[in-house]
């Protein structure tokens, strides 16, 4: 990959780099009261574009398919939801007596609360082969969760630090967030067809939004001298960062995988990175509502911006790993379902897939001395036709039960 196309792949956050860059510089332009009145362009218009365009970009009507795999979408979201923010709690009090900025470590805390990401959680389960519908539906269920669960989680582990009234943050909330992303799936509902046909950047356009309310934040910070950020705590956060980062994957791994775990080496890799994960388009938002006028914000927001790089480049860094224990896997499993089981097993296991009495088939041929031989001989061929695909396995096993049931029924009929 060329300079030029890593710089095009990589450009939000370039983009972020640089909006910060620019407010260090003339911080006056983008801060409260001044030429861009963030107040309000930023604050309603800015956040609610973000929102309708999430509404119009999320494709509820292809989650039906994921709609029943109800046991994976409470892992995700109980982990994600209730299991992160707490265990960075109870971490974070141990990081209170370190020389740790505050800021910063409230910054953790505000990660932990974020809900998953709509798109990045899902580029990676799909670059890995994993449970894609599991993982869309994941994150467009989280992000509607997150609305509300969100700037609760914040207001209990932080408390509002913001003159505004609870009440105020929840009714801004609603009409920023709640009603434009209702109106992007009804405009939606309409325009499928053309949204289809054309797909617009629906990324771009949010990332760019984006990175204009993380422009006027920094403004702020930068327009106020009582606020400084030691270079320590700053190198300290990313390491902490990337420590979480890998150690909840890893956690989300070993749960997935366990025994007497029915989830698939497909649906590890959704909830491997679903669970994981956390929004930076939904929560830098939130944030500017739940914090409105707080002059510690942009340091509180530091955590997320880092995590946000730092979950795309490890998911990126681990997808060729993560495939290839999960196609290992899948050819494991393949060939535990004729190698791994006795004739009895096999028996049973037929008889409730095809509905023909396996038992009665397998106890007459064995009278004609033909079940070992015509099995060997037919495994043989399923394994070449299935190519390791489970569905190709199922399919096989049913016509191979019938045609042996049919094979029994002539010879007793005769």
């Amino acid at each position: 990959m060329g300079p030029l196309e890593r710089l095009r792949k990589e450009w939000f956050i370039l983009g972020i780099v640089l909006v910060i860059a620019v407010a260090r510089l003339e911080p006056g332009v983008g801060v409260k009261g001044g030429p861009l009145k963030p107040e309000i362009t930023i604050t309603y218009i800015a956040v609610s574009a973000i929102f309708f365009n999430s509404g119009l970009s999320l494709k509820t009507e292809e989650l039906t398919s994921a709609l029943m795999h109800v046991k994976l979408h409470l892992f995700v979201q109980i982990f994600t939801l209730v299991f992160f923010p707490t265990a960075i709690w109870v971490f974070l009090q141990l990081l209170s007596i370190t020389p740790i900025n505050e800021w910063l470590l409230k910054g953790l805390q505000t990660v932990g609360c974020m809900p998953p990401p709509v798109s990045s959680a899902v580029i990676l389960t799909k670059a890995v082969g994993g449970n894609e519908a599991a993982a869309i539906f994941n994150s467009a269920f989280g992000s509607f969760l997150g609305i509300v669960v969100t700037p609760l989680l914040l207001l209990l582990f932080l408390g509002s630090s913001s003159s505004v009234p609870f009440t105020s943050i929840f009714s801004q909330l609603f009409m920023t967030v709640v009603v434009p992303l209702i109106i992007g799936q009804i405009v939606r509902r309409y325009i499928k067809d053309w949204l289809e046909r054309k797909k617009p950047p629906f990324g771009a356009i949010s990332s760019c939004v984006l990175l204009m309310i993380i422009y006027t934040t920094f403004c702020d910070t930068f327009a106020n001298p009582n606020i400084d950020l030691d270079k320590f705590s700053l190198i300290i956060v990313v390491f902490i960062i990337f420590s979480v980062q890998m150690s909840f994957m890893f956690l989300t791994f070993l749960f997935s995988t366990r025994n007497n775990s029915t989830f698939t080496p497909a649906d590890t890799v959704a909830i491997v990175f679903c669970s994981t994960h956390k929004s930076l388009t939904l929560g830098i938002p939130m944030l500017k509502i739940v914090f409105a006028g707080y002059e510690h914000l942009s340091l509180i927001s530091v955590p997320l911006l880092i995590y946000h790089p730092a979950q795309i480049l490890l998911g990126s860094l681990l997808v060729p790993t993560i495939k290839s224990w999960m196609v290992s896997r899948q050819k494991r499993s393949d060939k535990d379902v004729f190698a791994g089981t006795g004739a009895g097993e096999m028996s049973d296991r037929a008889t409730k897939m095809s509905g023909v009495p396996w038992h009665k088939v397998t106890s007459g041929l064995m009278d004609f001395g033909l079940f070992l031989p015509f099995l060997r001989k037919e495994g043989t061929e399923i394994n070449q036709a299935a190519q390791s695909t489970r569905e190709g396995i199922i399919v096989e096993m049913a016509c191979v039960t019938v045609n042996v049931y049919m094979y029994y029924t002539v010879h007793t009929d005769n």
